[in-house]
């Protein structure tokens, strides 16, 4: 076998870049994939900013076997077309504890509304700031939508605040809800029913794309929050302006966006919202981690054909 050539998405850390060179040569686009650079091309390194639509991978050389997502999510990508063109994809399932942590940290800000709070002590408003009343946090109910790593974990956290905990997916996770003591909702109306605060951590795919709208919001508890640290297109938000306004919602924390890195202006105007720039992996553990993972898998695609963390195999 020849040299491979690794095409890396975007410019990445250059210890990253180094590594990589040890395994083949390495190709980086900047702000589009040049055609140029496709040629030979035997591993995609990818970001889950960097979209991997089927137009492009209908472009890629018959050599090109793997798209390594530096991320948990695979939205960017379109699976089928990689499938359809016998192409491995994998992730990088290394961001559980760090997004949990982030998502437990929205929960709080948002319900004792730390974002206003800070805004007016900054602009010395003492009075103004120290007469924001949030809402209490220890003892609701928490509904988890999505029981997975990110799911469980955020409950192990939860458990901490004495919050009871619901949670809803596809399928019922049993040993799970006994040891987090949890209980499952097989409608999704039942949970956002019974909710005080609703996390969202699924998968974005078209079964869940808009799970939050119109509909949904309407079935939730007059003056609860909502909180996603998941995929933007989970909410419709222009459905969550309107319950923000309306006052159904009581709040909103938000890490991710239907548009981004575009935000629905009217988001910014709501002093019970808390808004981040999708940080859930964003601390330098994390990074690392996720970067020594994409950078295993790689090096298993190319020694052996197959990877550490293969997505819908």
């Amino acid at each position: 076998m020849g040299k491979h050539v690794i095409l890396a998405s975007r410019y990445l850390p250059e210890a990253l870049i180094q590594a990589l060179g040890q395994l083949g040569e390495v190709r980086t686009a900047d702000s589009d994939f040049q055609a140029e650079l496709l040629p030979g091309a035997s591993v995609l390194l990818a970001t889950v900013l960097d979209a991997v639509p089927a137009e492009l991978i209908a472009c890629f050389p018959p050599e090109l076997g793997l798209i390594a997502n530096l991320g948990v999510g695979t939205d960017n990508i379109d699976l089928q077309a990689a499938r359809d063109r016998g192409i491995t994809v994998s992730n990088t399932p290394v961001v559980t504890e760090d997004t949990a942590d982030l998502a437990m940290g929205l929960l709080l800000a948002t319900c004792r509304r730390f974002s206003v709070c800070e805004r007016l002590l900054r602009a010395g408003d003492w009075t103004a700031a120290q007469g924001q009343l949030g809402s209490r946090v220890h003892s609701k109910t928490l509904g988890i939508v999505g029981f997975g790593a990110i799911g469980q974990a955020v409950a192990r956290r939860a458990r901490g605040f004495g919050l009871n905990l619901l949670y809803h997916g596809p399928h019922r996770k049993a040993d799970a809800e006994l040891a987090l003591n949890a209980r499952f909702c097989v409608e999704l109306g039942e949970l956002l029913m019974e909710a005080d605060i609703v996390s969202l951590h699924c998968p974005l795919n078209p079964a869940t794309r808009h799970i939050i709208n119109r509909d949904t919001l309407a079935q939730m508890k007059p003056g609860a929050v909502l909180v996603n640290t998941g995929r933007g297109p989970l909410v419709d938000e222009a459905a969550l302006v309107e319950a923000l306004a309306s006052g159904q919602l009581g709040g909103a924390g938000l890490d991710v966006f239907e548009f981004e890195p575009a935000v629905t202006p009217a988001l910014l105007a709501f002093d019970n919202v808390t808004l981040l720039p999708h940080i859930g992996s964003a601390t330098g553990e994390c990074r690392q981690d996720m970067a020594l993972r994409g950078l295993a898998n790689v090096k298993q695609f190319i020694e052996t054909g197959r990877v550490l963390d293969p997505v819908g195999a």
